[in-house]
Formats: structure tokens, C-alpha cells, sequence
């Protein structure tokens, strides 16, 4: 499927901002890296996109500049700072970007967080739910439903840090198929995971190229996230909408004692 039936769809819908949750490259070579980057100048500038990389963008250890590094202007914080993990905000909400890409023998992707970024990941948590935010946590290896050789090594921290600071929406990919699953959150109030089948998955693949269009809104006591399912409609040989669902999510939940 031709990148610009994407493309030519998320313009047609304009999103105030765009979030790649990895696996822009196959094999990790340099020379993908830099078409990646092409493409994401296509999709929107840095000020509007946000990018993280998935298991296939670590297949193999790449020095930064020629790795992932190109990418570095859709990864960086909004005070430009460097690193995993970064904070875009847009509008009412913040994207809070983080990294599971790590090398791994042929035949494994799994991936891995660490320590430091999930200390991090708490500390800015708590903050952005002081600053009163739509809290979206950027991931590409879900905290659930993959085995040992294709999941998170470190699955069980991440649930641990959402479980005490919460957020209002996790995003992933790596999964291959569309997923919403409750992950626990503060107070009782679960955080909606969503995943969605790889954006360029063309014929040969059990679940087509799709993407999903987010809009949150305040509401007394929390927020309405609305969701459309746009998929490509091979037939038609353009994209389509799947379907559309709504989700209260409920206001943050301090943990000041």
C-alpha cells in the first residue's frame, strides 16, 4: 500500500497532533532511518508530531546519529531536553513519549524500560496531573498480552507506576492487531490501553493498515474520549472509517497523603 493513501488521509482529518508509536524502520539500516525521517516531515513538523521507536528501530545497535538520532526533533521534550522520557503538550493533553527499543537475539523482540525512565515516567505523571492534563503515555510494547519473547521485560513496574499515578490513555503498537484493554489505575479508575494494527500493513497481513482519530474533551468530573477507526478498504483501494466508540475517563486521582 503507497505511503500517500496514509498520508493523504491523516491530512484530510487535520489531528491538532500525531502520535507514532514505533517500528518506522524494518531491519535498522541507515539508509531507512533517513526515509523514515522523509516521511516524517510529510506527516507534520516536530511541533505537532511525536515519535517513539518500536523493537525493528533497535534490531541492531545503530549509533544514534545515524539511528533513531535522525529523528530527534519529534522526540524532543518540550523544555529540549534530550531523552526518554519526553513531554509534548498539545492543548489539554500531554504526550508523554518512552523507549522499549532495545537490541535482541534473532527471533526476539521484546522489550525493556529500565529503571531510570520509570522513575522518571512517575515523577512527570504526578506533575502533569497537578497541571490538571490529559495524560497520553506513548509506548510501544504493551504492558499485557504478549509472551516472553515478544513483551516487556519490565511489565510489571510500568503497571505499578500507572496503578499509583495514573493517566488517561495509554498508546502502543507492536501487537499487530487492534486491542482496548483497562489497565488498573488510582482510586479504582482504569487507564484505556489502544493499540492499533501497523499503519502500512498491506495485503498478506490478517489486520490492514488503520489508524485511529482521538478527540478529548473536558466534562464535569473527567474527560470524553471519542475514537475513529480509519482503515484501508482494499476493494476501494482508499481508507474508510471501521467505526467509532466513546469512553468516559474519569479526572485524575491525587496520591498526596
Amino acid at each position: 500500500m503507497p505511503a500517500s493513501l496514509l498520508l493523504d488521509d491523516l491530512a484530510a482529518f487535520a489531528p491538532h497532533a500525531v502520535a507514532v508509536t514505533g517500528d518506522l524502520v524494518n531491519f535498522a539500516l541507515p539508509a531507512e532511518f533517513i526515509a523514515a525521517r522523509d516521511i516524517l516531515h510529510r506527516i507534520g513538523p516536530p511541533g505537532r508530531v511525536s515519535v517513539i521507536p518500536g523493537n525493528h528501530d533497535a534490531l541492531v545497535p545503530v549509533p544514534w546519529a545515524q539511528g533513531i538520532g535522525q529523528w530527534a526533533e519529534w522526540m524532543r521534550d518540550d523544555d529540549a531536553g534530550e531523552g526518554f522520557p519526553f513531554v509534548h503538550r498539545r492543548g489539554p493533553a500531554a504526550l508523554v513519549g518512552l523507549s522499549t527499543a532495545i537490541p535482541t537475539p534473532p527471533g526476539w523482540a521484546a522489550g525493556r524500560l529500565g529503571a531510570a525512565q520509570l522513575g522518571l515516567l512517575g515523577q512527570r505523571l504526578a506533575a502533569l496531573r497537578e497541571e490538571g492534563l490529559f495524560r497520553v503515555v506513548l509506548i510501544h510494547h504493551p504492558p499485557c498480552g504478549e509472551n516472553r519473547r515478544r513483551g516487556l521485560r519490565d511489565r510489571a513496574a510500568l503497571l505499578d507506576v500507572l496503578a499509583r499515578e495514573g493517566a488517561e490513555l495509554l498508546l502502543h503498537g507492536h501487537s499487530h492487531r487492534p486491542g482496548l484493554v483497562p489497565l488498573p489505575g488510582p482510586g479504582g479508575s482504569p487507564v484505556p490501553a489502544i493499540g492499533v494494527p501497523p499503519a502500512l500493513a498491506g495485503a498478506g497481513r490478517h489486520h490492514l493498515s488503520r489508524w485511529h482519530l482521538h478527540r478529548v474533551t473536558p466534562s464535569a468530573g473527567g474527560w470524553w474520549l471519542e475514537t475513529l477507526v480509519r482503515g484501508y478498504d482494499p476493494q476501494a483501494q482508499r481508507f474508510a472509517t471501521l467505526g467509532e466508540w466513546r469512553l468516559r475517563v474519569a479526572a485524575p486521582v491525587s496520591t498526596a497523603v
